[in-house]
C-alpha cells in the first residue's frame, strides 16, 4: 500500500517501469524520516514482484557485526550504510567509508540472471573518496543492475554523482489524505489538531509519530505555546517556564515555528496556528531570515564552551519585539 505523501514520487516510478525507462542509477531525497526507505522497499517489491521478501529488511538491523556491506533477503541485493562497525578500528562509523563502497560496488560486478540492485543509505553521509569510488560504477554499471541511493539532502552530495542518477524526491505533506493517515495512526486523535503536529514536523508523518509516542512532544508544545505567547505579548518574556536546561531544545523549537512561518508567507498562506498567522503577518519577511540564522548560529556554539543561556536571552530579546521592529539588531558576530 503507498503512502499518502508518497503518491506522486511513486507514480513517478512506476511510469517509469511501465514504459521501461527505469535508469541504472536513482536517487531518492526527502527530509529524514520521510519514508525514503520505505519508497524504495515499495519501488523493488514491485521490480521484482515480491513485496513481501522485501518487507523482511529492517532498516534498525543490529549493525554490531562488523561488516562493510548486507545482503537483503532477497539474494541479488546489497546494502552500503553508515554506522556500520570498522573491522579494523572496532569503531562505529557516522560515515560510508571507501572500503565500504568498494565492497559494494564489487557486489554489484557479479553476473546474474536476475535483477541485481544496491542500495546506499544515506548517500549524502559518504565522504569525498566514497563517493569518488562509486563513479566508475554509476557511469558503468552492468546489465541488469540497479543502483538506488537514498539521501536526506542532494546538495551534500558530489555534483558528479548527482548528474549520474535520475532523482525522484519526497515532498513534505500536509494534504487531507496525509492528515486522515496520522489520525488512524495515533490514539486519542481527538486530542490533537493534526495540521499543527505537521507544521511542527515540516510535514514529516513519521516524525509526527515517534513525537507523540514519549513525552517529547508535549515539552516541546510546551515551548511552544510560550514562544507564541512572548511575540504576542513581550512582557511574558519575564514568566517563561523550563527553559533553563533545555536552551538548545527551545532554540530548536523557535527554529521550526520561524521556518513554518517563512513557508506560509511565501505561499500566502494560513497555518494551524492562530498566533502564528498573527505574528507572521506582522513581521518583515527579511527580520525572520535574519532571526533564522542567528538561532541557527545559537544552536551551532551551543556545541562549544559558549553561555548559551545568555545566547537564548538574546534570542528570545528579539524575537519578542519582532512585530514591531524597525531595524534588526546584531546579536551575535
Amino acid at each position: 500500500m503507498t503512502l499518502p505523501w508518497h503518491k506522486n514520487a511513486f507514480a513517478t516510478l512506476k511510469q517509469m517501469i511501465d514504459q521501461n525507462h527505469l535508469p541504472h542509477a536513482l536517487l531518492i531525497t526527502g527530509m529524514p524520516q520521510i519514508g525514503k526507505f520505505e519508497l524504495m522497499q515499495q519501488l523493488v517489491g514491485t521490480l521484482i514482484n515480491d513485496d513481501e521478501i522485501i518487507r523482511k529488511d529492517n532498516i534498525r538491523q543490529d549493525l554490531d557485526m562488523p561488516v562493510l556491506i548486507r545482503r537483503s533477503n532477497y539474494l541479488n541485493m546489497i546494502y552500503c550504510r553508515a554506522g556500520e562497525l570498522n573491522p579494523t578500528t572496532k569503531n562505529r562509523s557516522k560515515d560510508i567509508r571507501v572500503d565500504q563502497v568498494r565492497a559494494f560496488c564489487e557486489g554489484l560486478n557479479k553476473t546474474a540472471d536476475k535483477l541485481q540492485i544496491g542500495v546506499i543509505y544515506y548517500a549524502d553521509q559518504m565522504n569525498v573518496n566514497a563517493a569518488n569510488s562509486l563513479l566508475k560504477t554509476l557511469e558503468e554499471p552492468r546489465e541488469n543492475t540497479l543502483i538506488i541511493l537514498l539521501a536526506h539532502n542532494a546538495k551534500n552530495l558530489p555534483v558528479t554523482v548527482v548528474s549520474r542518477c535520475q532523482s525522484v524526491h519526497i515532498s513534505p505533506a500536509y494534504d487531507q489524505e496525509t492528515q486522515a493517515w496520522i489520525k488512524q495512526n495515533i490514539e486519542h486523535e481527538e486530542d490533537f489538531e493534526v495540521m499543527q503536529l505537521l507544521e511542527a514536523t515540516h510535514g514529516v508523518p513519521f516524525k509526527v509519530i515517534d513525537d507523540l509516542a514519549g513525552d517529547s512532544f508535549i515539552h516541546y508544545q510546551h515551548w511552544q505555546d510560550q514562544l507564541l505567547n512572548i511575540a504576542i505579548h513581550p512582557i511574558m518574556i519575564n514568566k517563561v517556564e523550563d527553559f533553563e536546561g533545555n536552551e538548545v531544545a527551545v532554540l530548536n523549537c523557535l527554529q521550526h515555528l520561524i521556518i513554518e512561518g517563512i513557508r506560509l508567507k511565501s505561499l500566502q498562506h494560513e497555518g494551524g496556528l492562530v498566533e502564528l498567522n498573527q505574528i507572521i503577518n506582522m513581521t518583515k519577511t527579511d527580520f525572520l531570515f535574519k532571526l533564522l540564522h542567528d538561532i541557527q548560529q545559537a544552536i551551532r556554539l551551543s556545541k562549544t564552551s559558549v553561555n548559551i543561556k545568555l545566547l537564548l536571552d538574546n534570542v528570545l530579546i528579539i524575537w519578542s519585539h519582532i512585530t514591531h521592529l524597525k531595524t534588526y539588531p546584531k546579536i551575535l558576530n
